[in-house]
């Protein structure tokens, strides 16, 4: 058992709790992206919003988790490399599926940026964090921080994606009664 006071996670709170809080937030403000894109054409295909608009969901909450887990009282640091290293795993196996997803939808014909934002950059993040758990015992101090870029970079992917969401739904958007389309002339 390592002692609490000399744990290698301590001089990490400050950093986890605004990656965890920033995480939990945009989580949130992702849910209002999706609803506004429920009145595109392009946002209401399930197969669309399964493969732009969940993984961003998903990697704000692996930002959030990861955030969590190394805020932890951990007792032995293998403990805290397992629940880590299981995170890795997941979101390797995550990565691939939006891949699958991202080739298999037909409303939007994704371009470079879009397969590097939203299936390269995540499964390089999660395939970090999968090592950086393998080498968590042996070094604490370099895999601490693969481990803190790799959540910045989930929520730096999330706020991409996020983004970019928004303005191909503020592109795409129709005119409704709330909406209806401006006069060009007009001031």
């Amino acid at each position: 058992m390592e002692p609490a006071a000399v744990s290698p996670f301590d001089a990490w709170d400050n950093f986890y709790v605004i990656i965890g809080s920033s995480g939990a937030a945009l989580t949130g403000l992702q849910f209002v992206v999706i609803a506004l894109g429920a009145e595109t054409a392009a946002g209401r295909r399930a197969e669309t919003v399964g493969a732009f608009g969940t993984p961003t969901v998903v990697h704000f909450c692996a930002a959030l988790l990861i955030s969590a887990l190394l805020s932890m009282p951990w007792h032995v640091v293998s403990s805290a490399a397992l629940a880590i290293g299981t995170c890795g795993a997941a979101g390797i196996g995550y990565a691939l599926i939006v891949f699958r997803r991202a080739r298999r939808q037909t409303a939007y014909a994704p371009v470079l940026e879009d397969w590097l934002w939203h299936c390269a950059f995540p499964f390089i993040a999660y395939a970090a964090l999968l090592v950086a758990a393998l080498m968590l015992q042996r070094d604490a101090p370099h895999s601490l921080f693969v481990i803190a870029a790799t959540a910045l970079l989930l929520l730096f992917v999330g706020i991409h994606n996020a983004w970019d969401a928004v303005t191909y739904i503020a592109a795409t958007r129709r005119p409704t009664e709330a909406n209806p389309p401006r006069d060009p002339r007009a001031p």
